[in-house]
C-alpha cells in the first residue's frame, strides 16, 4: 500500500494565497517526514479553489526540499500549455531529483483558461489526445517532430533525454519520468489504456464507481496489445480525504466546518471559457458524502477504508487531501498521524 498526499494549496476564506502556499509546502515536508510514499500537486488558475497555478513548479521545489518521497502533479492540465514544453520540464524534474518525479495529466475543464492561454475550446474538447501523444514521444524519442492538427514542427532533438539517469554510482537506469493519467469519462480511461498509462480517479468516486473503471481499463489495455502483466501491475492511484481523529464523529465535524465555505468560495469562481451552464454540487452534502467514503475518522477505521478500497479496485496507491482543516497546525498534525498511526496499520 503506498499513501501520499493530494496539496491543492487551497485558500479557505479569510486565508490569502501565501499562507495557503505555506500550508501547502509545510504538508508536503511533513508527509516525508512521517514515512508517507509521495505527495500530489494539483494546479489551477484564477480562482481560490487552489492557488498553485504551475503543479511542475511547485513540485521542483518540493523535490529540492525533501531527499525521498515521490512528488507527483495531479494534474498538469495539457490543453493549456505545450506538450514539449511539459515534457521538458518533466525531464528535468526526473533527472535531478533521481527519478522521484511522476508527471500527472488531465484534460481539465472548459474553463476561461483555455482564453487566456490561447488553447481555445477546441484543445479541450479535441486535442487531448494528440497533445498526450506529443509528450509521450518527447518522453520516449530521442528526436520528435510535430505531425498533428495542432502541433506542426520539424524535427529537433530531445534535451536533456529523460531515459538517461545515472545513479549516485554512475550506473545509467533506462526509463522516464512515470506518466499518469486523470480519467473523468470512458474516452479518456480507453486512451489511458491504449498507451499503458495508469489513471488517476477522483474523489467524488466511490469504490464501485472505481472499480468499474478499472474493469474498463483492463478491457482497453488487453484490447490493445498490452501485456496481461502489465495490466496486473499497473499502478493507478485514487484520489480522496483523509482526517484523523480519536473519534469519527470529531473528524467528520472538522470537515464539514470549514470545507463547505471552501468549496463554496472556490468553485463558484469558475468561469467557463463559453458561457455554458455549470451545475455546482451541495458543498454541505458533498462534505458529507466525500467523510462518508473515504478515510476519515479513527486511524483504524482510516486503514479499514483503504484496506477496502484496495481489495474492492484493486487500487494500491492513494492520494489523500489533508487540508480540509484550513488550518496549519491542524493539516501538520494529520500528516502525521496519517503516516505514524495509519500507515503502519496497512503493512
Amino acid at each position: 500500500m503506498r499513501v501520499g498526499t493530494f496539496v491543492l494549496a487551497a485558500q479557505f476564506p479569510g486565508q490569502g494565497p501565501g499562507e495557503a502556499l505555506h500550508r501547502a509546502i509545510r504538508s508536503a515536508e511533513v508527509a516525508e517526514e512521517s514515512g508517507l510514499d509521495s505527495v500530489w500537486l494539483a494546479e489551477h488558475h484564477f480562482v481560490p479553489y487552489g492557488v498553485c497555478p504551475s503543479a511542475v513548479t511547485l513540485a521542483a521545489l518540493l523535490l529540492g526540499r525533501t531527499r525521498r518521497i515521490r512528488v507527483g502533479t495531479a494534474v498538469s492540465v495539457l490543453p493549456t500549455q505545450h506538450p514539449v514544453a511539459l515534457g521538458e520540464q518533466a525531464a528535468l524534474l526526473h533527472l535531478t531529483s533521481g527519478g522521484r518525479f511522476t508527471l500527472g495529466v488531465g484534460r481539465g475543464g472548459p474553463w476561461i483558461d483555455l482564453e487566456v492561454f490561447g488553447g481555445g475550446l477546441e484543445a479541450y474538447e479535441r486535442g487531448f489526445p494528440e497533445s498526450l501523444g506529443l509528450l509521450l514521444d518527447w518522453l520516449r524519442e530521442p528526436r520528435v517532430a510535430g505531425r498533428g492538427e495542432r502541433y506542426g514542427f520539424r524535427e529537433v532533438a530531445v534535451v536533456p533525454r529523460p531515459d538517461e539517469l545515472f545513479d549516485g554510482a554512475g550506473t545509467e537506469n533506462p526509463g522516464g519520468p512515470e506518466v499518469v493519467v486523470a480519467c473523468t469519462s470512458p474516452k479518456s480511461v480507453r486512451l489511458a489504456a491504449e498507451n499503458g498509462l495508469p489513471m488517476l480517479l477522483g474523489m467524488h468516486c466511490g469504490d464501485e464507481e472505481k472499480a468499474e473503471v478499472v474493469a474498463l481499463w483492463r478491457t482497453c489495455a488487453l484490447a490493445a496489445g498490452r501485456s496481461p502483466e502489465s495490466v496486473r501491475q499497473a499502478g493507478h492511484v485514487s484520489a480522496g480525504v483523509a482526517q484523523i481523529a480519536d473519534r469519527a464523529e470529531e473528524a467528520t465535524e472538522t470537515l464539514v466546518k470549514t470545507m463547505p465555505g471552501w468549496l463554496r468560495q472556490g468553485l463558484d469562481a469558475h468561469v467557463t471559457v463559453d458561457g455554458r451552464h455549470r451545475v455546482m454540487r451541495d458543498p454541505v452534502g458533498y462534505t458529507e458524502m466525500l467523510c462518508g467514503i473515504h478515510p476519515v475518522g479513527p486511524p483504524r477505521l482510516a486503514a479499514d477504508r483503504l484496506a477496502a478500497t484496495a481489495e474492492r479496485t484493486g487500487i494500491t496507491r492513494f492520494a489523500l487531501l489533508v487540508e480540509g482543516s484550513g488550518d496549519l497546525v491542524a493539516t501538520e498534525e494529520n500528516v502525521a498521524r496519517l503516516g505514524t498511526e495509519v500507515l503502519p496499520l496497512l503493512k
